[in-house]
């Protein structure tokens, strides 16, 4: 019995050896986030007109006169001579901490600084200079499915970066163990942007300049509209450097974009699509709520007809559409059609053209002449369409994740490219 006990023992022995002994190396890589916290002294002193940049990251465009404004998220934004469409030049970059949105009334920019609006003299883009400054504006921003918070107590921010992990793990093989590769990055967010299955707005004539459908500022004759993710708040901006704030309106929350059309404020929403009588711009009348499945919102109205995009991602899970409203009563707009898309980001109508960001998957260009028979002319693919502006001229700006691309749109069947100015991807 004694020689069978030790028997045993030793293939006890022996098996737990082999278990310890026969392990792995795994390979795994997932995207995380990283907390920085900034106090308000670095985030208003970090503000410089510096010598240009290339883009690196390149979020929302707004157009003034010759000059496009592309920003870099969080960074700054990056000044172009358009003079020549086929040979824009990259002439200047203004460094801003925090900065997502903008817009420009006759010589003066208007940007936000994380919880600020300040203002800036633009008239010579190669020396661009502070002006002015609203504070403690924003409590709170998204952008790309990335939130900040702002803390008056400590007067600070805390911002997350992403940053993708590669690390190696030991393991058992396989054998019970619960680390296994994991591989989140180029599922969920490739390129900085959601993939779960996955027009500009107009001020006053010649005054203003024109933004692009997923903008949180825009201007109308002597007032500046930003969208938080809850509130629409109302400056009056008669004197330029000066915003004096108006009024605060409640909406919620999830609120993402705003496109003013005529003496109207079209303001898009996870959960609908919100509509303001404007006549009086001091203080915006709300008239209605499109409501639709959650989802991500940008929208571009002509005429009687609205153009609405859902996308799922990190604001909803709604499937991926253009919802083409009525909205010929104010007060009642109702749904005329739903159009099947990819993923679908920003749009503009240059009517009968509509042109639509498909994110990943490219720019399309639809006859829009028939709000109930919208049909495809031509899918330029391979590149990343993030949002459009239509120009005079037969003029189109596309910027992407890949940089800013300028098209012909004559022949609207057959895009030509202008020029392009591409990311320069660090190594």
């Amino acid at each position: 019995m004694k020689n069978i006990l030790l028997l045993m023992s030793c293939i006890g022995l022996a098996i737990g050896n082999s278990a310890c002994s026969d392990d792995c190396e795994t390979t795994r890589t997932y995207r995380t986030t990283v907390p920085v916290v900034l106090s308000f002294e670095q985030i208003r002193s970090g503000i410089a007109s510096e010598t240009p940049q290339d883009l690196k990251n390149p979020g929302k465009i707004y157009v003034k006169d010759n000059y496009i404004f592309i920003n870099e998220i969080k960074k700054g934004i990056h000044i172009i001579d358009n003079t020549k469409p086929q040979q824009p030049q990259n002439i200047a970059f203004l460094k801003i901490p925090g900065v997502v949105d903008m817009a420009v009334k006759e010589n003066t920019l208007y940007a936000d600084n994380y919880m600020d609006i300040v203002t800036f003299d633009i008239t010579n883009p190669k020396a661009i200079k502070e002006t002015g400054r609203v504070q403690n504006v924003f409590q709170s921003g998204l952008t790309d499915g990335i939130s900040w918070y702002y803390n008056p107590q400590n007067q600070t921010v805390t911002d997350y970066e992403i940053k993708i992990v590669t690390e190696k793990v030991r393991s058992d093989c396989g054998q019970g163990s619960n680390v296994n590769p994991i591989y989140y990055y180029d599922l969920a967010f490739k390129n900085g942007s959601v993939q779960s299955g996955t027009n500009g707005a107009n001020g006053a004539a010649g005054t203003t300049g024109t933004g692009g459908s997923m903008a949180r500022f825009t201007l109308y004759d002597d007032y500046l509209y930003t969208v938080s993710q809850s509130d629409l708040l109302v400056f009056n901006v008669k004197t330029l450097n000066k915003p004096t704030q108006q009024d605060k309106i409640n909406l919620g929350w999830g609120i993402e974009t705003i496109f003013p059309y005529k003496d109207k404020l079209f303001i898009g929403s996870n959960t609908g699509m919100y509509i303001f009588d404007n006549k009086n711009p001091e203080k915006p009348e709300r008239l209605s709520i499109f409501q639709h499945a959650r989802a991500c919102d940008p929208v571009v109205v002509h005429n009687d007809i609205a153009y609405v995009t859902l996308r799922t991602g990190w604001c909803g899970a709604s499937p991926n559409q253009l919802d083409v409203v009525n909205v010929s009563n104010l007060s009642s707009p109702s749904l005329i059609k739903s159009y099947q898309m990819q993923q679908p980001a920003g749009l503009a109508i240059d009517f009968p053209n509509l042109f639509i960001c498909e994110s990943q998957y490219g720019l399309k260009s639809f006859d829009a002449s028939s709000a109930t028979n919208i049909t495809l002319q031509q899918h330029i693919e391979k590149i990343n369409a993030y949002d459009v502006i239509p120009l005079e001229g037969k003029h189109l700006l596309m910027v992407g994740k890949d940089g800013l691309y300028q098209y012909d749109t004559s022949n609207p069947k057959s895009l030509k490219q202008l020029s392009v100015i591409p990311v320069k991807r660090e190594n």
